[in-house]
């Protein structure tokens, strides 16, 4: 039987509004180590598809990449807020639609050897146009495209964004689209 690591020490080193890192000391059987991670709340996203089947994306600046990326809305949890209310929230937010429906597809983290976010991904449907309520330093371009060419786009590599290209995958193999048709 594996003996599950023990962390030793663990030390903030930085605290920031969105998230903050930390230093651990771990001991994994004989041996000692030490992990620099990045603490996150958690993250809500969703993936709005349209009674035509076609979906909003937002096309935002993003810094590290140094590129505008084609992305699902989302947007980071608040401290003890439900995911699917988040993702509600990000919906209206960010594309300006509420939804009567919406439905988890799956979790999963976005890079678990240094960071601790898990992002919640929701299918919304059932929309209601309604409108957008931005943060001041969102700059975004909301994108409607059929969920077909958005899957096909995946295929082509011309959507860069991880958490978007699980999302449109999963959300075609719901309305009987595949990366393969």
């Amino acid at each position: 039987m594996v003996q599950e690591p023990e962390t030793i020490s663990t030390e903030t080193i930085y605290k920031g509004r969105i998230f903050d890192i930390r230093v651990d000391e771990i001991r994994e059987g004989e041996i000692e180590y030490k992990r620099e991670i990045v603490v996150h709340r958690g993250s809500a996203v969703v993936i709005p598809v349209f009674d035509d089947l076609s979906i909003a994306l937002v096309r935002q600046y993003r810094h590290p990449a140094g590129q505008y990326l084609l992305e699902i809305p989302a947007g980071s949890l608040e401290t003890g807020e439900d995911p699917s209310a988040g993702a509600l929230r990000e919906l209206e937010e960010e594309i300006g639609v509420r939804a009567a429906k919406i439905e988890k597809l799956c979790e999963f983290y976005v890079s678990p050897g240094f960071l601790s976010e898990k992002m919640h991904l929701y299918l919304a449907t059932e929309l209601t146009e309604t409108e957008q309520n931005l943060d001041p330093d969102e700059i975004i371009d909301v994108e409607r495209l059929p969920l077909k060419k958005a899957l096909e786009m995946v295929r082509d590599n011309e959507v860069h964004d991880a958490k978007t290209i699980v999302a449109i995958t999963l959300a075609a193999s719901r309305f009987g689209f595949s990366l393969a048709d």
